[in-house]
Order: structure tokens, then C-alpha cells, then sequence
């Protein structure tokens, strides 16, 4: 039945009525606002500190919010807090480095010639690891950090990209083994799968000593926290927790680093053996002892270095920055005359393809990602436990929404990720007039700020000083 047809409506008076009602409506709700506002703001003009609610401003602002959020754990829970990912200090770090720009000096590499984006590393040992792309998946534990579905997603998508992931220091997962084209072990500070079969299955040992957001701190895994194939994996006896030494077992002196790197070279045949370290303000002596003992390759964690778990002051107030503890590093290999010899392999807080790319021109031969890798291979699967729980419930072990992560959906972000890097990094380089990642060098790189040009020795912008 139409409006016309049906009698007694008045349609212009109901539509006038409900413009007015709406009308009031609108009226009151900006009356009600405008009080809201004057009596609010009236508080914050007139009251004392101790009663104003601007003392919470005034109390953040001389601290920080992330300090004033981590104080109120602290006093709920009286516990150490863990806190994920790394630091929370600014850094001097890659953006106040910039890139050179051929065009007449040097002209820029033809758009058909293909750049090269292959790394060799540890070159001096019989059977190097050759990968395509020099980015690698940083070591994240299983079990103690991440899920069986996160390693396998990550190991997949690495596979994918032709590069490498690491096993972290939790046990030897074989379904990580299985997805991995190529895969790094590290050689824990534990007690677990240290036998010369399980060491045998990777392509690259790496003794890891400390890292960027632990420092060299141990730790103590309870059994509890566990399930069946996690305690299985780890070999622990009934009763028995997992202990993760804040040093190495095998050694009591640096001298003894040498026999163990020599007992590991003849275990893994040929495959590259290496030591991962977190970088200190003593950073030259103990490189001096990596190369006395005969690595193959040296991985540097910077301050920047992330985790499943941390202390804050491990975290922020421990450690040289990624790019101090890169530029000490590079040189010190140089001026041992070992660079073109021992890799050298850099993490802690880089997440471009620019972070990436100048780490390579300031002496990397290959860098770690950590957070970054993580946050590429959930991508949109994060709304898994967003925006009710952090994102990490659907990577961790014990994570909420561990069960809900899509293993081939992230394999395939995170390939796509380290491909769209990879061929912006291989843009840039043309872009400096090169044919490889591996040729582009600290002369293309020019500093922004004088202290960053000092520690990388590289021109500043405006002429050296």
C-alpha cells in the first residue's frame, strides 16, 4: 500500500516531529558535552596537584608510560618482568646513515643487468653455507619462546626466500628440520641434544654464548610448564627441570673455546662452526678469542636484540648498540687481517631493507631478524587475538591462539617479505651503480650526524670536519 492510499498519517507533521527529536537530541548531547568539558577542564585549571588528575601527565612525563606501566606490574606481581621483544631505547642506529647516489661520477648499473644477492658463509671451511638472500631468520627457541606452528611457518617461509632460519636454543625440533632448506643449530648453554647425530643435521653450528636482549644470563625452564614432547625433545628425567647455563659447561676459561670448536668441526664435517655473542663495551677481546679458537663465522647480537621474554634492565641497559657493536666488529675483523675469511653475521633492531643493506656496506656479510620476521609471517593473522589479546598469543608456546596460526599462510608472507626486501635492496644497490649486494661498501654511505660518522668512518654530509 502506498504512503497516499493509506489514511490518517500525516506524513509531513512525522517527519517534522522526528527532525525535532532528533534536533533536541543533538542539542542536549552538545549541552551535556559542554558541561562535561567545562567541569572537566574547570578540575585541571583550579584544583591542587596532589587532587588534579594532570598529576598523572606530570608523573609519566617525567618518567615515561612504558615505565610507569612496568612500575604497576612490578607492584602487583612482585616478580622480575619479562618483557617480549627487546628494548625500548632510541638509539643512534641506521636512519642517520644515507646512500650516495650515481649518476655522472659513477653512473647507476643498467636495469636488465641481474644483481646478485648470494652470501657464502664461513668461506674457509670445506663446506661452506651458500644462501641467496644474506637475510636470515634469527635464532627463537621452541618450546621456551615460540610454538611448533611459529618454527615451521618460519622454517617454511625461509625455504621459500633460499635462506636460512636457526633453531635458537630450545631442543631440536625435527618438524623445523623438515620445512627448512637450509637451518642453523645453535649449541646451547644447556644440557640438551648435543649429540653429535642431532649437531649433524644442520647446515651451520652456532655456540651461542649470549645474545643482545639476555646479555649471558642463564635461566631455569620448569618441567611443569612443559608438555610431553617438549620434555621429551629436551631428554629430561622425571622430576628434572631444564637449566640453561649463564655460561657455556664445556669451557671454564676462554682459552678452552678453541677444543671445543675443533670437537664440533669434526662432528659436523666440513660445516661451518661459529660463535654467537651479545656485544660489550669488551667487545675486541672476546672477538680475540673467537678468532684464536677458529670459528668459521661470528654472529654479534646489538643491544637492540630481541625475545620472547626479557628483563628491561637486560634489555635497556645492557650492551653495545647494533650499529657500535657492527662498526667495532667489521673493523676489528679488518685490521686482523680475517674479513674476507671469518663471516661476520649482525642483529638487533634492524628492520628495513635500508637497515638491512647498509649493514652489509658497513662489513655484515648477512643479518639477523628476529621481531621483524615474526610480525611478517603472522601479518594479518595477528587478528587472531587482536584486539583482545597482544599478538603474541598466536606465536608463543603457551600462547592462547597458538593453534589458530595458518603454517602455509605464514611461510608464504614471510617469503613474501624477505622477497620484497631482497629486490629493494638489489634496486638500491643498482642505484649505487654495483652488481651485488656483497660490493656495495662504506663509500657509499655518508653520516647525517657527526657522532654516527665517527663510529661508522664515514664522511658526514656537509664535508669532514
Amino acid at each position: 500500500m502506498s504512503r497516499k492510499s493509506k489514511p490518517g498519517i500525516k506524513w509531513p507533521h512525522i517527519l517534522l516531529g522526528a527532525g525535532a527529536v532528533t534536533a533536541g537530541t543533538a542539542l542536549l548531547g552538545r549541552a551535556l558535552a559542554g558541561y562535561a568539558a567545562r567541569w572537566f577542564a574547570t578540575r585541571l585549571m583550579t584544583e591542587p596537584y596532589e587532587n588534579n588528575l594532570w598529576e598523572v601527565i606530570s608523573a609519566t612525563n617525567r618518567t615515561s608510560l612504558q615505565t610507569f606501566v612496568e612500575t604497576n606490574i612490578r607492584a602487583e606481581r612482585g616478580q622480575m618482568i619479562l618483557r617480549p621483544f627487546g628494548d625500548t631505547q632510541k638509539f643512534l642506529d641506521m636512519d642517520k646513515v644515507m646512500f650516495n647516489v650515481a649518476q655522472l661520477d659513477t653512473f647507476p648499473t643498467s636495469y636488465d643487468l641481474e644483481i646478485s644477492s648470494a652470501v657464502v658463509l664461513g668461506p674457509r671451511a670445506r663446506r661452506p653455507l651458500r644462501l641467496d638472500i644474506p637475510v636470515i631468520i634469527s635464532g627463537m627457541a621452541y618450546g621456551f619462546g615460540l610454538s611448533e606452528k611459529a618454527k615451521v611457518a618460519l622454517a617454511k617461509g625461509a625455504a621459500q626466500a633460499g635462506t636460512a632460519t636457526n633453531t635458537g636454543y630450545g631442543p631440536f625440533l625435527p618438524e623445523e628440520r623438515e620445512a627448512a632448506r637450509f637451518l642453523i643449530m645453535q649449541y646451547n648453554r644447556g644440557n640438551w641434544c648435543k649429540d653429535p647425530e642431532t649437531l649433524k643435521k644442520s647446515d651451520m653450528l652456532e655456540i651461542q654464548l649470549g645474545q643482545g636482549a639476555l646479555a649471558g644470563t642463564g635461566a631455569i625452564f620448569k618441567r611443569s610448564n612443559m608438555d610431553g614432547k617438549m620434555i621429551r625433545l629436551l631428554g629430561l628425567q622425571p622430576g628434572q627441570d631444564a637449566v640453561l647455563h649463564a655460561r657455556l659447561p664445556e669451557i671454564d676459561a676462554p682459552g678452552q673455546l678453541g677444543g671445543l670448536v675443533d670437537e664440533l668441526k669434526k662432528i659436523m664435517e666440513g660445516k661451518p662452526v661459529g660463535v654467537k655473542i651479545a656485544a660489550g663495551n669488551s667487545l675486541e677481546k672476546d672477538l680475540a678469542h673467537i678468532l684464536d679458537a677458529g670459528a668459521d663465522f661470528i654472529s654479534v647480537d646489538g643491544a637492540q636484540g630481541g625475545t620472547s621474554g626479557g628483563a628491561p634492565t637486560l634489555q635497556d641497559d645492557f650492551g653495545l648498540p647494533t650499529l657500535h657493536a657492527l662498526c667495532r666488529t667489521a673493523r676489528f675483523l679488518e685490521q686482523q687481517g680475517v674479513k674476507n675469511k671469518v663471516s661476520l653475521i649482525i642483529g638487533g633492531g634492524l628492520t628495513t631493507p635500508g637497515d638491512y643493506l647498509k649493514a652489509l656496506a658497513l662489513g655484515a656479510d648477512a643479518v639477523n631478524i628476529g621481531t621483524i620476521a615474526l610480525w611478517a609471517m603472522t601479518h594479518t593473522q595477528v587478528f587472531q587475538s587482536l584486539p583482545y589479546e597482544p599478538p603474541l598469543q598466536v606465536v608463543l608456546f603457551h600462547g592462547r591462539d597458538k593453534e589458530k596460526l595458518d603454517v602455509d599462510k605464514g611461510a608464504r608472507n614471510l617469503a613474501n617479505y624477505l622477497k620484497s626486501t631482497v629486490d629493494e635492496m638489489k634496486m638500491a644497490t643498482a642505484a649505487l651503480g654495483k652488481k651485488s649486494l656483497r660490493a656495495v661498501n662504506s663509500k657509499d654511505l655518508f653520516a647525517l650526524d657527526k657522532d654516527v660518522a665517527a663510529i661508522a668512518g664515514i664522511p658526514l654530509a656537509w664535508g669532514q670536519s
